[in-house]
């Protein structure tokens, strides 16, 4: 039996993971670690095999010259990072999972326009979040060696059963409007119990190493919605003809090109020995929408 220690205990990932990992009881011990306060410190690791450190301050962008929030950043996404892998390190847990970020890259797609990351793409953060996981990444890759296994993942935008951020807002208009744009953008996305099944099979792996995990397939936000309104047995009609529109309005807000611009992870970048998408993406939508 594998024990696995998992951080974030009140975020989404922490506690799905640590929920989709109960299924096997028999072959998982999991435990939560707060980093609440200094008390996590005292910790003994040693019993420990993996550490999956999803704790995070989540990403609330405002301004990258702001030093109040930029140390606040610092502080807990990559300082403290650091300071848990040292100690896991030294205590002999033998594998670190790190949940990174698609931010890291600071690429924003305008609309009309495709970005694709590859192995080349270079990391150029534009927001303290971005450059707090980073800066975190730096720190774990020179604690890798001796024994100690160091996964990074930098997930796209997560979705799932009780999940916030930009899916709630397009779930809100699925829900609501009758017409919506139809834009053939590209984005990658990657469905809660896909990145659970993801993370198993590296801690089973012990793996170590660079993930950039995705669905299997890309998706356009026209399709999200569609498939979103299709789960509350309602029809939203696509319409064409809006990127001038959308484009006019990426000038107005950056929203726009985050919901209609297409950025995507290379699909080589995605790929790994076993299969962890096992969820499509018409069932993820009827799964997070209460169906199927």
């Amino acid at each position: 039996m594998k024990r696995i220690l998992i951080t974030g205990t009140q975020g989404y990932i922490g506690s799905s993971l640590a929920d989709y990992l109960n299924r096997w009881p028999e072959k998982y011990r999991v435990d939560f670690l707060s980093l609440r306060d200094g008390t996590w410190k005292q910790a003994d690791f040693e019993p420990v095999d993996a550490i999956v450190h999803a704790a995070a301050i989540v990403h609330q962008p405002k301004s990258k010259d702001d030093p109040a929030e930029a140390d606040v950043y610092d502080r807990v996404n990559h300082r403290l990072t650091a300071e848990l892998a040292q100690k896991a390190k030294a205590e002999g847990v033998s594998q670190f999972l790190f949940l990174s970020s698609e931010s890291v890259y600071g690429l924003h797609a305008p609309v009309g326009k495709t970005l694709t990351i590859t192995a080349d793409t270079p990391l150029h953060p534009t927001d303290n979040y971005g450059i707090s996981k980073r800066k975190a990444e730096e720190d774990l890759n020179l604690l890798r060696g001796d024994g100690f296994r160091v996964a990074i993942l930098r997930p796209p935008m997560i979705y799932g059963r009780g999940c916030k951020g930009n899916y709630q807002t397009l779930a809100h208009l699925a829900k609501k409007l009758p017409i919506f744009p139809e834009i053939a953008n590209r984005r990658s996305m990657l469905y809660i119990d896909n990145l659970c099944e993801f993370l198993r099979l590296l801690i089973e792996d012990g793996a170590d190493g660079l993930f950039c995990p995705q669905n299997a397939e890309y998706v356009s936000t026209s399709r999200m919605v569609r498939e979103i309104a299709k789960a509350h047995g309602k029809h939203i009609c696509l319409v064409g003809g809006c990127a001038w529109a959308l484009k006019l309005l990426s000038h107005v807000t950056a929203l726009a090109g985050k919901a209609f611009g297409s950025l995507c992870y290379d699909q080589s970048l995605s790929d790994y020995p076993q299969n962890y998408n096992l969820v499509s993406f018409e069932q993820s939508i009827a799964e997070t929408e209460g169906g199927a």
